[in-house]
């Protein structure tokens, strides 16, 4: 499920009578708010200075608008409990790895069955049959192989892509992520190809073998594929991490001819979309790809990743490898498809990732995109909300950007760490650095009430005179 939508009333109101003055007072209040009511993450956050570099496990953890990290006890279902003993009902999921929920009881038992049995091997097992299986089920390809992250396979990926082709250039939509795949940090800045000034210790210049449009360009797509040495067009088919992007009606099918036309393949990244449905939007918008590439959500929570190939595909892939002189591809870790990974994907693909499981939550993330729409007229804020599946998103824009330039132009990162912030001092948790959030199967009517009134109450903050 696909939608969009933007109120009339939307437009009372230009985001410009939203002070700068008036966010940092809320936020310097939200702040101190926070710190009162978390003096344990205070307290661990400290800790951490001493042998954690910027205070985290992940250095990105420090870019949430928290004054400090927040420290979780538990987490379970829909909930997150921190180790103040606040519970929070999340709407994050850890950025869609806990997509059905944390700790869902099959992948659970499925996990506390396995570890009795063995960890890691290297080795295959039973499960790593049923998983093909549900997998070629799922999604229409044939032929898999695993990793450990979506990043991993995404990088996979380019290795056999540009193994069969022979071809070295990497095609990508401005604004994209695949993770920390080197060769897609590359910018449109004024109409040129600039390598992202944000990646760290890169010695290459990108800009040579990763070319680079605006999504929804189909005269801009073209003219790069002219060229003839596209490997392949990497693309996540609703862009997400910019803030939602939609496919306009007819894109993605004119896109993929011109893909095919130019000798190049198509590889979709669903590590978000998959909240469209069991087989991901791909599946669900009738498209057709090369190869395909799920990560976060595919174990239930369990480091994971699969990608796969058309059976055509699968064949140029098996004869580059044999046809290579002996010794490491590239390709592949020694953790990658580990026993407990795999019962962790034959766990979630065989009970979660069904469509009995997938209808209740498309059904309750419209219920929570109609509820922001609501919200956001009501305080009259030229704000838009989009829905892709079970995920919906409100952005700082009158209408839905086409591309990553608009997405990125709309973003107010101050305004952005003061909803979040205040989201969270209410109970809710959405997903840092964009305005996503995501219901699991065991996100409630109520919990969807919860944030809509929290975020309702925070706009008419806001917007008060």
């Amino acid at each position: 499920m696909i939608k969009s939508t933007i109120h009339p009333s939307c437009i009372r109101m230009p985001s410009t009578a939203i002070s700068a003055n008036r966010i940092a007072k809320l936020t310097a209040r939200e702040r101190a708010r926070f710190a009162a009511a978390r003096p344990r993450s205070a307290a661990l956050s400290a800790r951490n200075a001493e042998h954690l570099l910027f205070g985290v496990p992940l250095h990105w953890m420090s870019d949430w608008g928290t004054p400090f990290a927040l420290h979780v006890a538990e987490a379970r279902g829909a909930q997150l409990t921190d180790v103040d003993g606040h519970r929070l009902v999340d709407f994050c999921l850890g950025d869609t790895g806990a997509m059905f929920g944390h700790s869902p009881a099959p992948v659970v038992a499925a996990l506390q069955a396995q570890a009795a049995r063995g960890l890691t091997t290297m080795l295959a097992s039973e499960d790593a049959s049923a998983v093909g299986e549900l997998l070629a089920a799922r999604f229409g390809l044939p032929r898999w192989q695993f990793a450990m992250t979506a990043t991993d396979a995404n990088r996979f990926l380019l290795r056999w892509l540009r193994a069969v082709t022979q071809r070295r250039v990497l095609l990508v939509f401005n604004g994209c992520y695949h993770g920390t795949v080197d060769d897609v940090f590359v910018d449109l800045v004024a109409g040129q190809p600039v390598q992202r000034p944000s990646l760290l210790g890169q010695v290459h210049d990108l800009t040579q073998t990763t070319r680079v449009v605006e999504f929804n360009d189909l005269a801009a797509l073209e003219a790069a594929l002219a060229p003839g040495d596209v490997a392949c067009v990497l693309a996540e088919p609703v862009m997400t991490n910019i803030g939602m992007v939609l496919p306009e009606p007819g894109f993605w099918p004119a896109a993929a001819e011109l893909i095919r036309r130019h000798g190049s393949l198509l590889v979709l990244d669903e590590t978000h979309t998959i909240s469209s449905g069991p087989g991901g939007y791909a599946r669900a918008e009738g498209l057709a790809p090369d190869a395909l590439v799920l990560g976060k959500p595919l174990g239930g929570g369990m480091p994971c990743a699969a990608y796969g190939f058309t059976a055509e595909l699968a064949a140029r892939c098996e004869a580059a490898k044999r046809a290579a002189p002996p010794g490491h591809s590239g390709i592949g870790t020694t953790l990658t498809a580990n026993l407990l990974a795999m019962a962790a994907m034959r766990a979630t693909l065989s009970t979660l990732m069904t469509e009995a499981v997938y209808q209740p939550m498309l059904a309750l993330a419209g219920q929570l995109a109609d509820g922001l729409r609501g919200a956001i007229a009501r305080h009259g804020l030229p704000w838009c909300v989009s829905q892709v599946g079970a995920r919906a998103e409100f952005q700082f824009c009158a209408r839905p950007p086409r591309n990553g330039s608009e997405a990125a132009a709309a973003m107010d990162d101050a305004l952005e760490h003061l909803l979040h912030l205040a989201l969270l001092n209410r109970g809710v948790l959405i997903t840092p650095f964009h305005n996503m959030m995501l219901v699991c199967p065991e996100t409630t009517a109520a919990d969807v009430e919860r944030l809509v009134q929290a975020f309702d109450a925070v706009l008419a903050e806001l917007t008060s005179t």
